[in-house]
């Protein structure tokens, strides 16, 4: 996706010697990232971060160091359009059904469900408000393109043309849309290994040696197709069905009959005109200039801080208002539309679950070029037995296969991080087909085949082939995009303009883990 005629991405590089307390195992020091302050953020440019293990918290952008730290955090991806529902799933959504239609109140919890069953990966995120940047607004504004352009040019070393700089961006952008499109889309488990089942002991469960039980709604259901058949063979007078075209009507009408319910079915359900509640979701921009955002704001931050103090034993200091605007409404994304994109344009949103006329959930997403990438999510305790966190993810794996009937590239659910050696984390796994992020190569794999590998080490290679490297490695440091004194120019021209002690060891490193592309197109901050 092109970001024509929008403003560049500028960050601040902090790097991430210090250690932090890790919200997943509690070690004071082991949570290991590297971090930068996006002052803006193009949406292409954050899909891209992401799409290399960055993920934001506010205007926080941190990528943790994989090897080191306590707790390695594999960025996870739903293929949205291939999405199966499992059982429990549909048991989720039934729920909420019965509940809005009859009122049915059910406080039985799954036990594969986690009491707060969401993308919980910024809980703890002192880091963050740490590393705040302090640069002033006017240190932040580019001089005019003419005097960029004469700067970008005055270095005469590199020995290419702009050209063929243009051309490597392109290249690079591009492959790593492609890794994205070529994904394997089966999600199935492997099947090389062959099951044996062997018959239980009486009262230890269904024999799988045997035919499986079967319903009797399915039994009545095959019933009445083969009558079905049998009337329609009835009225062919004179003619004769061949036994493949009966095995063919007979397969046909099986198939519209059994179809799976889709999650789209369960939500858009037609509900009865005495229903007992109203459920109604809204799609809001994370902006004070909307007229909806704005007059929702107390009542959403009042539900924020209800929240992280009754299910993360907040103190009312730790989730006022201004802690509310830091983490939740302060986006370092340029709201963007696109001829080719939703409707609703790219960018941070807030998805506001009101019932009966009052928000008991919010889902904090961003919507990119590829993917649907949720950020957060708080709701009220005392609706804790409608699985909140279970039905809003489900809400937003059915959003993006809606967003993708108008944007065809943007068909993928960013979950965050999925984080094995955490097992209350390991429920983000069970939203099938998934993929993680290899941490070398940035190359999606198949969860199936992850996790064993997983199941031995809790820092992994995914990719398999070890001659493959990262693609969108940095390969020339000059090429980096600096902004100086209000003057973009690249790196090259910076270290010679430079007085004081070299940074290119830091630069080096911002520039190899947000990769080349990025690197180019992104300014970073030096004063």
């Amino acid at each position: 996706m092109a970001a024509a005629g929008s403003s560049p991405s500028i960050v601040e590089y902090f790097g991430g010697e210090d250690g932090y307390r890790c919200g997943y195992c509690k070690n004071e020091s082991g949570n290991l990232s590297h971090g930068m302050w996006a002052h803006s953020m193009t949406v292409q440019d954050y899909q891209d971060l992401i799409d290399r293990g960055w993920r934001r918290s506010g205007k926080y952008v941190y990528k943790p160091i994989m090897n080191q730290t306590c707790c390695p955090q594999y960025t996870i991806r739903c293929q949205a359009l291939h999405f199966q529902t499992s059982k429990s799933h549909k048991k989720v959504l039934k729920k909420m059904l019965k509940f809005i239609s009859k009122g049915d109140v059910s406080k039985v919890v799954s036990e594969e469900e986690p009491m707060d069953s969401h993308i919980e990966d910024v809980v703890s995120c002192d880091f963050a408000y740490k590393s705040e940047s302090h640069v002033s607004q006017s240190e932040l504004t580019p001089l005019s393109e003419d005097h960029a352009e004469r700067v970008e040019n005055e270095d005469k070393d590199t020995g290419e043309t702009k050209e063929e700089v243009n051309q490597q961006t392109v290249e690079s952008g591009s492959l790593q849309i492609c890794a994205d499109r070529d994904t394997p889309v089966s999600g199935e488990p492997s099947h090389s290994a062959k099951t044996v089942h062997a018959p239980p002991k009486p009262g230890k469960g269904a024999d799988l040696s045997k035919p499986p039980c079967r319903k009797a709604k399915d039994i009545r259901k095959e019933r009445k197709l083969q009558k079905l058949l049998q009337n329609q063979m009835r009225t062919l007078e004179g003619s004769q069905l061949q036994a493949g075209d009966q095995v063919c009507l007979l397969e046909n009408s099986k198939s519209k009959a059994n179809q799976p319910k889709t999650i789209e079915d369960f939500i858009f359900d037609a509900l009865p005109d005495d229903a007992r509640h109203k459920l109604e979701v809204r799609l809001v921009p994370v902006s004070f200039e909307d007229p909806q955002f704005k007059s929702s704001f107390s009542q959403s931050a009042t539900l924020f801080a209800k929240y992280q103090m009754a299910i993360h034993k907040d103190t009312p200091s730790d989730c006022g208002e201004n802690e509310f605007t830091r983490f939740l409404c302060d986006s370092p994304l340029e709201a963007e539309n696109a001829p080719n994109g939703p409707e609703c344009g790219y960018g941070s949103f807030h998805q506001q679950y009101w019932l009966d006329g009052k928000i008991i959930a919010v889902g904090v997403i961003d919507i990119l070029p590829y993917c649907v990438s949720s950020v957060y999510l708080y709701y009220d305790p005392d609706y804790s037995f409608l699985s909140l966190g279970v039905y809003s993810a489900l809400r937003e794996i059915a959003f993006t296969r809606q967003l993708h009937e108008k944007a065809p590239d943007l068909c993928f659910y960013y979950m965050g991080f999925y984080i094995h050696s955490c097992p209350k984390m390991r429920y983000k796994g069970q939203y099938r087909p998934s993929d993680l992020l290899c941490p070398e190569t940035y190359v999606w794999t198949p969860i199936e085949q992850c996790l064993p590998l997983l199941e031995h080490s809790k820092y992994c290679r995914f990719n398999q082939d070890v001659k493959a490297v990262d693609e969108g490695r940095i390969k020339e440091l000059g090429r980096v995009r600096v902004l100086h004194k209000r003057t973009v120019m690249p790196y090259s021209v910076y270290k010679k303009r430079r007085k004081g002690p070299s940074d290119e060891a830091s630069v080096q490193q911002y520039a190899s883990l947000v990769g080349q592309t990025c690197s180019e197109r992104m300014l970073l901050f030096r004063s």
